[in-house]
Parts: C-alpha cells; sequence; structure tokens
C-alpha cells in the first residue's frame, strides 16, 4: 500500500529504496486518513537536555498501520545517532512505545543501539517508554560557540581510521603539516594509539617555540574529552579501554603540562571548518572517508552536543538493504557514503580484489581506473551521487541546512565531480525547493590540506592570563 517511485535509480543499486522518499508516501497515506494521530518521540539525557520530534501517524485501525512500526523505528534510529540519549519517551501510541521497547532490548533487533546509547555513551540502561503529551518534558537544546580561536602557538590533529594528521600553527597560519598512516581499528595495546597520538604532537611542536593549546578531532562519540564510544579503539579490550582509552586525552594533556585540550568528532570540527572558510553558518559536513562522519554548525555558528555519527542513520529502508558489519544494522549511510559503500559497489561493477585487500587500496584502485575511464567506476560513483542526493533530502527533514559541506577521499578527483553532480540531479529532479536552498560545497585546496587541522586547533580558547 506503499508506492515509492524513485526518479533517478543508482545503476549499480537500483533497488534503493530512499528513505525520503518512502517518508513522503507515508506522510501522504497520513494526510488521506481522518483518523490520523499525533506522535512524538522525545530524547531525555542526563545533563538536562531534551529533544522533541513531533509528526503525525496512521491510526491504529488504517488498513496500512503496520507502517507506522517502520517508520516510528526507523525515525527513532535516525534521532538516537542524529542527537543521542539514553531514554525516549513515546507519546501517542501505546503500541508502538511496546514494539520500539522490545526492539531497542538487549535481546531485540537493535541491540547495539541499546548497548551504545546506553551504557558506552550516557553510562545508564537504555529505555523507551509510553507517555501522555501532557507529560512530556519541554524541549531543551543547548549549541556551544566553540573554536574560531586563532592566536598564539597551536597544535591541531585530526585522528581517522587510515591515518592520523597534525599541523603546528602560529596565529593561525599553518608552519606545519604531517599525514602518518596508522591502524588503529584491531589494535589491542591502548598505548598503540595513545603513543600514536603523542608522537604526532611532538614532531608538530617541533616547529613552534611553544604549545599555547591542543586541539583535535578523532572519529567516534566524545563528551568532555572523553572517549566514549570510537570504532578506532574496537580492539581495545574493555578493562583497558577503561584503564586507558576513555581518558587518554587527559593523560595526553598531563603530558603537555596542562595546557588547553579539547578534543571533539571529527564531523563537528569538518563542519567547524567549512563554516570558517565559507563565512557562514548552517552548514552540515558530511565526510566520506574509512566510514562516513558528519557534523553540524547552527545558523547561530554554534556546534552542537548532538551526536551527529550520520554513518548509522538509514537512509534505505528495503528490507533486504547491506548490512552495516559492526551495527548490525541495514541500510545506514556507512554502507553507501564511504569507503564500504565504495568496496560494495566495486564488486557489482565486476572488480576482483584480492581477499582481505583493505579499503584504502580497493579505492585507490577504483580512482586509478577512473583516471583510465574505466565505466565500471564511473558507475560506483554515479550510484553513489545518485544515493547521495536522495540522503541530502533525507537529512534535510531534520537539519536546517544552507551549506553542504562534502569532503574525504571518496570525492577526491573526478569521481567526486561525479557524485556531486548526480546528487544535485537528484534534488533538482526530486526536490527542487532544496536543490535552490541548500548550496553543495567542497573544500578548496588550502582547506582539503589544513582546513580541518586548523578548526581543530582553534577549539581550545587560550586564558587571557596564558597569553
Amino acid at each position: 500500500m506503499l508506492t515509492v517511485n524513485p526518479k533517478v535509480r543508482p545503476p549499480l543499486d537500483p533497488e534503493f529504496l530512499p528513505a525520503a522518499l518512502w517518508h513522503r508516501a507515508y506522510r501522504a497515506l497520513v494526510a488521506k486518513d481522518a483518523g490520523a494521530r499525533p506522535f512524538a518521540l522525545v530524547l531525555v539525557r542526563p545533563d538536562g537536555s531534551v529533544f522533541r520530534h513531533d509528526a503525525r501517524i496512521l491510526s491504529a485501525g488504517h488498513p496500512a498501520a503496520a507502517l507506522t512500526l517502520t517508520y516510528a523505528e526507523r525515525l527513532l534510529k535516525f534521532l538516537l545517532w542524529m542527537k543521542g540519549a539514553p531514554q525516549v519517551l513515546v507519546a501517542g501510541a501505546d503500541e508502538i512505545a511496546t514494539a520500539l521497547a522490545k526492539i531497542y532490548h538487549p535481546a531485540g533487533a537493535r541491540a547495539f543501539d541499546f548497548d551504545f546509547m546506553g551504557q558506552k555513551i550516557f553510562g545508564r540502561v537504555f529505555s523507551v517508554e509510553a507517555s501522555t503529551f501532557e507529560a512530556l518534558p519541554a524541549s531543551v537544546e543547548t549549541s556551544l560557540p566553540m573554536g574560531r580561536h586563532l592566536e598564539g602557538c597551536r597544535i591541531g590533529f585530526d585522528l581517522g581510521g587510515s591515518d592520523r594528521k597534525a599541523a603546528a600553527l602560529i596565529d593561525g597560519k599553518v608552519v606545519f603539516s604531517e599525514e602518518i598512516a596508522w591502524d588503529p581499528y584491531f589494535q589491542k595495546d591502548p598505548a598503540y594509539h595513545i603513543e600514536g597520538v603523542h608522537d604526532s604532537l611532538q614532531r608538530a611542536a617541533a616547529h613552534l617555540p611553544r604549545v599555547d593549546a591542543i586541539g583535535g578531532s578523532a572519529a567516534g562519540v566524545y563528551v568532555n574529552n572523553e572517549v566514549r564510544a570510537a570504532s578506532l579503539f574496537r580492539g581495545v579490550p574493555a578493562d583497558l579501554f577503561e584503564q586507558h582509552i576513555r581518558r587518554m586525552f587527559f593523560t595526553l594533556q598531563e603530558r603537555w603540562g596542562g595546557v588547553p585540550f579539547e578534543v571533539v568528532n571529527d564531523g563537528e570540527v569538518t563542519a567547524l571548518a567549512g563554516s570558517m572558510a565559507m563565512n557562514d553558518n548552517a552548514v552540515l559536513g558530511v565526510s566520506m572517508g574509512t566510514s562516513q562522519a558528519g557534523g553540524y554548525v547552527t545558523p547561530a555558528g554554534n556546534i552542537t552536543s548532538w551526536l551527529n555519527e550520520l554513518a548509522f542513520a538509514p537512509v534505505d529502508y528495503r528490507p533486504d538493504g547491506p548490512r552495516d558489519e559492526w551495527s548490525g544494522d541495514r541500510g545506514v549511510g556507512a554502507q553507501y557514503f564511504s569507503q564500504q559503500g565504495v568496496a560494495r559497489l566495486a564488486v557489482r561493477a565486476g572488480f576482483n580484489f584480492p581477499p582481505g585487500i583493505p579499503l584504502p587500496e580497493q579505492l585507490i584502485a577504483v580512482q586509478t581506473a577512473m583516471k583510465a575511464g574505466d565505466p565500471r567506476a564511473r558507475g560506483i560513483y554515479e550510484s553513489i551521487g545518485v544515493c547521495f542526493g536522495y540522503g541530502i533530502a533525507h537529512y534535510a527533514e531534520f537539519y536546517e541546512i544552507r551549506n553542504l559541506l562534502v569532503l574525504g577521499r571518496v570525492t577526491s578527483g573526478e569521481g567526486g565531480e561525479i557524485i556531486l553532480a548526480r546528487a544535485e540531479g537528484v534534488l533538482r529532479d526530486e526536490f527542487p525547493e532544496l536543490e535552490e536552498s541548500i548550496r553543495l560545497r567542497t573544500p578548496d585546496e588550502h582547506s582539503k590540506r589544513h582546513g580541518q587541522a586548523t578548526a581543530a586547533a582553534s577549539l581550545p580558547a587560550i586564558p587571557v592570563s596564558s597569553r
């Protein structure tokens, strides 16, 4: 009873079922249902933050009422990885609340999310509960005017899945930058991570007369400089993670004499870097690297406390979509907008890589084929671009976007140009109002080389007494 007919289909992924179009079709059903009901999902954090999303859903007796659970579950999944909270209140449909509580449960389909949104990130048991509208707490959201500090001698670093970067800056001018390959994902020894970052800081510090502040970005979830959850450290045993990794940046700060030291999610720094370079706000940054990173700068120019982990946010609603190997979920962003997505599509395109070849090497092979005019490679980038266009429309349901900054190794070279062109084509054909209001941007060469490190270095403020 839900008909979704995309005007554009990814050539190598024609079964792709865009979340944005699925939502549009569901809302059309709701609009025709005289018994449609108000519905709200409210996310509550221990720090007092309250995020509320209001919608309307089909009446319980509607012939297509079964679709409502799909709508609510995928909506909750997106909101959890966009904003994050350990407590969810559901108003307007007690039967949906009961079903969601079974799904987001240690024995449910979203056991991964139950664990991450509960103990790993917020240190408490995750819960989904029914509520009346009258009992829902009022929305409480905050944003932080973090970053844009460039005075003094600073180090900025960025930790990714295949390399770590560091730069030295004097009053905002980059005097040194370096990229060092590493392989953090399956390293069990905490020292590999801590000493690796320390080494990069030392190499940058060698080009400064002193170090006044250190700022960093890294893939994962970081709260007040604590590592809460990050795939970078997935190989570290739980006990060693608690002993050494959770507060590793405090350990490093002590080694550097207690200078101001700030670390946030790499997506937030990506968006901040874009905002600084464009001198504009309302920026959603999407980085297509080893995985997918996201970050957001509000219309007021602030960084939020949201998670913005778009790698786990669903964009494809087909039931048999590609499964994410870490979270176990299907149709989430990491399977489309990352090196993982390239590798998945390369198989469909007919590339035959030796078993065990790393994702970065697979990407390089596809990029080399693209330069040689290989139509298989073009098909990969066209498919990513089409999916991304529909993904942008879905993101626009949740974010106020004026500028969409797109970067990452997947978007390098001619392949990146194809991705953007195809995405813009989807917006033009399916969502003309968004094509007019959202500007797709890519970093210039200077920003590609230094933007992330500069933005990261700008995170900590230097006390006036220390200048």
